[in-house]
């Protein structure tokens, strides 16, 4: 399944709505959608390479906006919502974790999230479930200089090293999703210590 839903984000990289599509894929995975937006940012630079920077900048500004909605999600709509997001997303364990990451910096927690491919969402909406404990203005400068590093780093790369990367990914999916996974546990280690 997941295969297929990286598919499908790949197929908008070769239609007029590559742009409008990433911004939706980066708006949405800030909050609830399981598949990351450098998966179409990645396309759509191999197409295009000298927009790559222009990418970057969408896939940036919609992130931050989904972060800030995630934030809604967990502040306003939590109580209505957590049993399809501790169903589908997300594990309540983990959720409780961020929360509790919080209570000692909330800012290099979120900065490292955006950064990282730990699941941003996770982190958006736990900010919004302890709005006590983080501010909005707090998650969004985190995001603003987390998000933009990772996404420009990936255009970067993408705009350097091109088209083998893209075959590497497409030819070894499974293996690539067993290191983004491990990558994820990795992270999550690494905030624990932090």
């Amino acid at each position: 399944m997941l295969r297929r839903l990286y598919d499908w984000v790949l197929h908008w990289a070769e239609t007029p709505y590559g742009v409008p599509a990433l911004a939706i894929l980066a708006f949405t995975e800030s909050s609830f959608f399981p598949i990351p937006p450098d998966v179409l940012l990645i396309a759509l630079t191999l197409s295009i390479p000298v927009n790559g920077v222009w990418y970057a900048t969408v896939c940036s500004v919609a992130s931050v906006f989904g972060g800030m909605f995630g934030y809604l999600i967990g502040w306003v709509f939590w109580e209505a919502v957590k049993g399809f997001f501790f169903t589908y997303v997300f594990s309540e364990a983990v959720f409780n974790q961020v929360g509790e990451y919080y209570a000692d910096n909330a800012f290099l927690y979120i900065f490292t999230a955006a950064f990282t491919p730990i699941p941003y969402k996770v982190f958006t909406i736990a900010a919004g479930v302890w709005h006590d404990r983080v501010s909005l203005m707090t998650l969004v400068l985190a995001s603003a200089l987390g998000r933009p590093l990772r996404f420009f780093l990936v255009a970067g790369l993408i705009q350097v090293f091109g088209n083998p990367i893209k075959r590497f990914i497409d030819k070894y999916f499974d293996l690539c999703s067993l290191g983004f996974v491990g990558l994820l546990v990795l992270g999550f280690i690494v905030i624990k210590w932090l």
